[in-house]
């Protein structure tokens, strides 16, 4: 399940409420219990190795050093280096903002296989519970899913419920990017779904791959599927509050910041996602130009205006979507303030005809969707208003261009 998905019996006013005393306890009681001492996981493992690794007898550079610097670096090495350092270092090096994607998509897949064999062996560790050896084996199955070498995967982080990022279409020589970022319950094991399949970050990616190819077939557009943050489970205290959207927002402008090319990059953001963009947004490159945001439960400001963003901001919501009964506030840092879809907030309003309730808004065929395709292809004329006017369109006219109309 992706961002907020739950059923419609849910009685929202009672869950906020039973987050409400979750918050005070914590505040009472501290953080403690969220922040327990772990060891090092495999990414962390394969940055170390790094730290201590060399090229051509020359240390490798920082990891954290600026991805121009990172990408100057893999540009002067020779094929078989960049290979030897992909294959010894994969969860590094397929994670480094900066490296060439291409050299990431290989660097992925070795994790990704090596990974298979680590759940391969826990399958059969009888040390292990009957539920355990089940996850082992669903966590086997969707690595081996993601390894082929038809999957771009831009981002592999298995440690915990795990992070993933996935790319569709060429990102070297895109005219336009999207980049499509979900919300609560995403994980490695809810990336990709076969039931509800556009309900899911690939899903949603291909989903609206598609429709921007059909919206303008001669405009070359990669969408990414950016689950690559550790979003909230279900509907808690880490839901209502902006923890884990600020820790998201540097992880996503960690990646907006190392993408290649000059392209205009729009961003579709899902339910928490939106949250987590609404706290990015001041941060974000020029080179982000739109930003659209689909069953918002807010985002961490009372208008557009304060997000601190020349991007175009666009809202939509589905009529049967439950969150529009979530009080959109924020006090003492429960709640996330005012509903982007409100006329106090001025973002432009969208159609959302036909979207299958809060999960549901890019189902082929739907309004939500196509009109996301013509944001990401700039075709701005060609969207549709939630109402019957085109207040939504006021000012705007159709851009291939990276500046903003």
């Amino acid at each position: 399940m992706t961002s907020f998905d739950t059923s419609p019996q849910l009685n929202v006013w009672r869950a906020l409420a039973a987050l409400a005393v979750v918050f005070v306890m914590l505040t009472t009681t501290g953080w403690t219990a969220l922040h327990q001492h772990r060891g090092a996981t495999a990414l962390q493992d394969s940055r170390t190795a790094w730290e201590h690794g060399r090229v051509d007898g020359r240390r490798l550079p920082d990891l954290d050093s600026a991805p121009a610097r990172l990408a100057r670096f893999f540009a002067a090495l020779t094929a078989p280096q960049r290979s030897a350092l992909a294959h010894d270092y994969a969860l590094a090096v397929g994670n480094m903002n900066g490296a060439p994607v291409e050299l990431r998509y290989r660097a992925n897949r070795v994790a990704l296989r090596q990974q298979i064999r680590l759940e391969r062996r826990r399958l059969h560790d009888s040390r292990l519970t009957p539920a355990g050896q089940q996850l082992a084996g669903r966590r086997m199955h969707r690595y081996e899913a993601m390894s082929t070498a038809d999957r771009q995967i831009l981002a592999f982080d298995p440690e915990g419920s795990g992070r993933a990022a996935e790319v569709f279409g060429r990102l070297d020589g895109a005219e336009r990017i999207s980049v499509v970022v979900p919300g609560v319950d995403t994980d490695l094991l809810t990336f990709q779904r076969t039931n509800r399949r556009y309900s899911a970050p690939v899903g949603m990616a291909q989903a609206l791959y598609a429709a921007e190819h059909e919206a303008s077939p001669s405009t070359r557009t990669a969408v990414i599927a950016w689950a690559d943050y550790t979003s909230p489970g279900g509907l808690g205290i880490d839901s209502a509050t902006a923890m884990r959207a600020r820790n998201g927002a540097v992880r996503l402008n960690a990646l907006l910041d190392a993408l290649p090319g000059r392209a205009p990059v729009s961003m579709f953001c899902h339910s928490y996602g939106s949250v987590v963009c609404g706290v990015a947004a001041r941060s974000m490159p020029d080179r982000v130009t739109d930003i659209a945001v689909a069953g918002s439960p807010g985002m961490r400001v009372d208008n557009a205006a304060q997000l601190g963003t020349g991007a175009r901001v666009w809202a939509m919501r589905d009529a049967d979507d439950w969150i529009q009964d979530v009080p959109h506030l924020e006090v003492g840092g429960l709640g996330h303030g005012e509903d982007p879809m409100s006329r106090e907030f001025g973002a432009r309003v969208l159609s959302a005809r036909e979207a299958k309730g809060h999960g549901g808004y890019f189902e082929p065929g739907t309004d939500s969707l196509r009109n996301f395709a013509e944001i990401g292809t700039g075709a701005f004329r060609s969207v549709e208003c939630a109402h019957d006017d085109d207040a939504c369109t006021v000012g705007l006219s159709d851009t291939t261009e990276a500046g903003r109309a």
